[in-house]
């Protein structure tokens, strides 16, 4: 095709996209009590991560999760709609992405080689799986703990918390999202170790530099300043990069086989 035919058939793929966001955005946008209540699910202690905390707290006979609940509050005319709107787009994109993702990738597939569609297609299944991974990490584990530390937190029992909507809904979204990012990390040291860029020793021997670009990360991703919310997110980015050190560990040995062979 021309370059002109493939503006046409890129257009009639980004007109599908759009359209599967939109449809799914008005479906969240109806439920909206459905959608509303796994938002706000963290702000009380009946949320899946305090039970399990405080299951774990009765087994071994230790202070279990204290009774609270986060009352939000509203100080804006028309944010509460406006932030409807924006949840139910978000939502809508978080439920039509396979199919965006499906989209995309048919359009680039047939200027790819047999063997950089299958690199091309394992680098986009695995991307989707590890941002998903780092969002429900953020959803499940960081944003909970981080909302129960900072919002029941009072420097007096004379000065009482009082969190707005939109506080609350801008700092899910922001550490979702940078958490999502930031757990691309094994992703881009596989394509950097496949390139023959990066390797295992490399990665080992600038330790100590990662861990300080870590913090440094993690600092910008959390909204607040605490050190509990730092080290709280600044652990399992540390982590992902020891387990991206064993992968790259691994390319590096398929891909020494593999000139073994061929020599």
């Amino acid at each position: 095709m021309s370059f002109w035919e493939h503006l046409d058939v890129l257009r009639g793929v980004l007109i599908k996209a759009v359209v599967a966001v939109v449809v799914c955005a008005a479906v969240a946008f109806c439920f909206k009590d459905e959608v509303f209540s796994i938002i706000l699910a963290p702000r009380s202690n009946t949320f899946f991560t305090y039970r399990l905390l405080a299951r774990a707290a009765a087994w071994s006979d230790a202070t279990g999760v204290a009774p609270f609940n986060i009352r939000l509050i509203n100080t804006q005319l028309a944010a509460q709609f406006v932030i409807h709107m924006k949840m139910s787009l978000w939502a809508g994109l978080l439920a039509s992405s396979p199919y965006v993702l499906f989209q995309l990738f048919r359009f680039v597939a047939p200027a790819l080689y047999a063997k950089e569609r299958k690199y091309a297609l394992q680098a986009a299944a695995g991307g989707y799986v590890m941002f998903a991974l780092g969002v429900l990490l953020c959803y499940f584990l960081i944003f909970p703990l981080t909302l129960r530390f900072l919002g029941t937190y009072q420097v007096s029992s004379d000065v009482v918390n009082a969190i707005s909507l939109t506080s609350y809904t801008e700092t899910l979204l922001t550490m979702c999202l940078l958490m999502g990012v930031v757990f691309e990390l094994p992703v881009l040291c596989r394509l950097l170790a496949g390139l023959g860029v990066l390797s295992a020793a490399t990665m080992r021997r600038f330790r100590k530099h990662a861990v300080v670009v870590i913090l440094i990360v993690a600092a910008a991703i959390t909204p607040t300043s605490d050190v509990f919310t730092l080290l709280l997110v600044g652990l399992p980015v540390w982590l992902l990069y020891e387990a991206s050190i064993l992968l790259v560990a691994n390319v590096s040995r398929r891909r020494e086989k593999r000139s073994g062979a061929a020599a």
